[in-house]
């Protein structure tokens, strides 16, 4: 079946739901597509593949932001693979800081913890610790 789908549909096939399907539309990520005779949205196979690209690319963490710009990469016969390259690796430095980051925090809070009793006494390392 290649469509008209309906929202349903489209959500199932691509595996994205169907609030998103919706938030996708508003963002203007995913185009406006035609409606039937009683307003219903009518999606076909060509919605189903940019759900699922914008979806991989949500799993992989890349900002809505990013995502419109490598949709405009994937749909654009002309494109450089440089571009898309250059995002990619943007998004990788980013991951790392933010790893370096949530490293740093992980560490902070285990030492905390470790001079943490954890008994019955009011006394709190993690408390005193966090109210600096």
């Amino acid at each position: 079946m290649s469509g008209p789908f309906n929202i349903g549909e489209v959500a199932a096939r691509s595996g994205v739901s169907a609030r998103m399907v919706r938030h996708y539309e508003a963002l203007g990520l995913l185009p406006a597509v035609a409606r039937s005779d009683t307003g219903y949205r009518k999606y076909g196979e060509r919605e189903v593949h940019l759900l699922r690209f914008i979806r991989r690319a949500r799993d992989l963490g890349f900002s809505m932001k990013e995502i419109a710009d490598l949709l405009a990469l994937w749909l654009a016969p002309d494109r450089a693979s440089a571009d898309v390259k250059q995002i990619a690796l943007a998004h990788v430095a980013d991951l790392e800081r933010r790893i370096a980051e949530m490293t740093a925090m992980k560490q902070a809070l285990a030492q905390l913890a470790a001079c943490c009793h954890g008994d019955q006494q009011p006394d709190c390392p993690i408390l005193d610790g966090l109210a600096g």
